[in-house]
This record gives C-alpha cells, structure tokens and sequence, in this order.
C-alpha cells in the first residue's frame, strides 16, 4: 500500500516555477526594484521583464521543452487571442447565415474524442499504478526514466487536447447555437489551454497525473453523450443521464479541490503555489457549474411547477 503515502525526490530548480515567477513580477508591480542575479544595481521595470522573459524559457522540464507548443508561452497566447476572435466575431459572421449542418463531422469528432480520452485515461491509471505513485502526494519524477517520460508524454497529450476541445466552441458558433457560447464555456475552454502549458513546461508528471485522470474519465463519458446526440433526434429518449453528467463533473472538482487543498498542509514536494493556483480556479468552477445546474435543472423544474 506505499502508493497511498507521500513520496519524497530531490526538489529541482523548477519545482517553484510559479513562486519565483512571483517574486520575478514584485519589482515590476511595486516599482521597488531588487537586485537581479549578477547585478549590484536596483532592477528596472524593463529589467525585470526581461529576466522573467529569460526565467520562463530557461527554466522549463528539458524533457518536454522540444515538444509541441510547450518551450514558448507564445503560441499558446497567440491561439487564446485567436480564439477569443472567433467567439467574437464568429456569431456576427453568422448572424444572416443558415446554421451548418455538421452531423457527420460531429460524429467523427465526439467519437475520437471518447477514443483519446480513454487512451488518456489508461495512459494515467496504468503509468501512475507501474509507477508506485502516491495518490496523496507524488512529487514529479524528471528523469528520463521509461515510466517517468511515458507520465509526461501523457500530461503533453492531455494539454494537447484541450486545444483540440477548442473546436468545440467553433462547431456551437456554426450550428449558431449561441446560448451555448457562456461565459462558463469560454472561461473553461480558454483557461485549460494555459494551465496545462504551464503543467507540460514545469510539472509534466507528479500529482498533476491526478486532475488529467479525473478529467479524461469524465471527458470520455461526456464526448459519448455529445456522440450519441449527434447521431439525431431518435437517441434523445437514451440521454435522459444529462442532468447526471454535470453532476459527475461538480464531482470531478470537488476531488480536485480536495486533493490540492490537502496537500496546501502537509509536507508534500510539490508546487505549493500550483497546487494553490489549482485550488482557487476549481473553486471558480465550482461555482460556476453549480450556478449551471441551478439555472438548467432546478430553477427551470421550479418554474413549470
């Protein structure tokens, strides 16, 4: 039963990614300059810039650093401004269209969806088990051990994937399904993009393994349920589990929630400060989807009664 219980592995340098960056920004945000490593003199506004800029590449997991989109923040921030394009100026471009008629296609994406996301899942469960990974507590293994890079090459994937999701928005804005472009949808989708940059750049393994296990369970359930709606009206009366899928995904952030909250107060050799970042936007979250399934499945059973 050692995978229930913390494991400890020396501390790299890029463990405190998000900590250092912080202390990077202070100078910047305060205008109290500091001085920088090799500096006698005070820091500037556009010293400290540079040094964060320098920081962030120089700092990385050299393993994942050559994989797609992971050594530049660049190209991740380049597809978010594209994004936040499309669900702004995708509906206008519509408005006076016919909405598309996307069966096919979104048969074919949610079903490889569901595939990816069960590989994912396996890819998660079978390394972290092989692993001996501590479900409590699992600091990140950066060697370049088979099992160590078989975790990252999943975290790298699952990060990939959440780009990929992206085209979920595009396929709603084509359908001219608009109520569904919420701000609870675009926040979601936009987000992940980064946090999971950030996981695949810094923390590509360790107990971030946790959030992708929960998330491409959920994912793999919920693709079926859009795959099985796109097949057409005559599937409605088997999806009456709808109302259930949001609830499995208030689950899925709860247990986040409580996994990152609890390693907050223990000795656990991991990012205290990603583990609070990860805290504070499933909380978000949770509000969010609550207030989602207030409005989709109680507000609305109270009004008809």
């Amino acid at each position: 039963m050692r995978w229930l219980f913390c494991r400890r592995t020396q501390r790299p340098m890029v463990q405190d990614v998000f900590s250092s960056i912080i202390r990077l920004l202070f100078p910047l945000l305060t205008g109290r300059g500091r001085p920088l490593a090799g500096q006698s003199q005070m820091a500037s506004p556009g010293q400290s810039v540079e040094s964060i800029h320098q920081w962030i590449f120089e700092n990385g997991d050299k393993r994942t650093d050559p994989w797609l989109l992971v050594y530049s923040p660049m190209p991740v921030v380049y597809i978010f401004l594209i994004y936040l394009g499309v669900v702004w100026a995708g509906p206008k471009l519509m408005k006076h269209r016919e909405p598309l008629d996307l069966k096919p296609l979104l048969i074919v994406y949610n079903f490889t969806m569901v595939c990816m996301s069960v590989y994912m899942f396996h890819e998660f469960l079978v390394t972290s088990l092989l692993s001996n990974y501590s479900y409590l507590c699992q600091p990140v293994d950066y060697s370049t051990s088979p099992l160590a890079m078989r975790m990252a090459k999943a975290c790298w994937l699952f990060f990939f994937s959440k780009v990929i999701e992206l085209a979920d928005t595009v396929f709603f804005i084509l359908r001219k399904k608009n109520n569904q472009l919420t701000f609870l949808h675009v926040y979601h989708h936009g987000t992940m993009i980064f946090n999971w940059w950030a996981g695949v750049k810094y923390l590509a393994g360790g107990q971030s393994f946790f959030i992708g296990l929960l998330n491409t369970f959920v994912h793999s359930v919920m693709y079926s349920y859009y795959g099985l709606a796109a097949l057409g009206p005559h599937m409605q009366k088997y999806l009456w589990w709808k109302r259930y899928l949001t609830s499995l995904q208030l689950v899925q952030f709860l247990l986040v929630s409580a996994h990152t909250g609890y390693n907050l107060f223990t000795d656990c050799d991991f990012s205290k400060a990603m583990n609070a970042y990860v805290f504070t936007y499933c909380i978000s979250l949770i509000a969010l989807f609550s207030n989602f399934y207030y409005q989709s499945y109680l507000n609305t059973k109270a009004k008809k009664m």
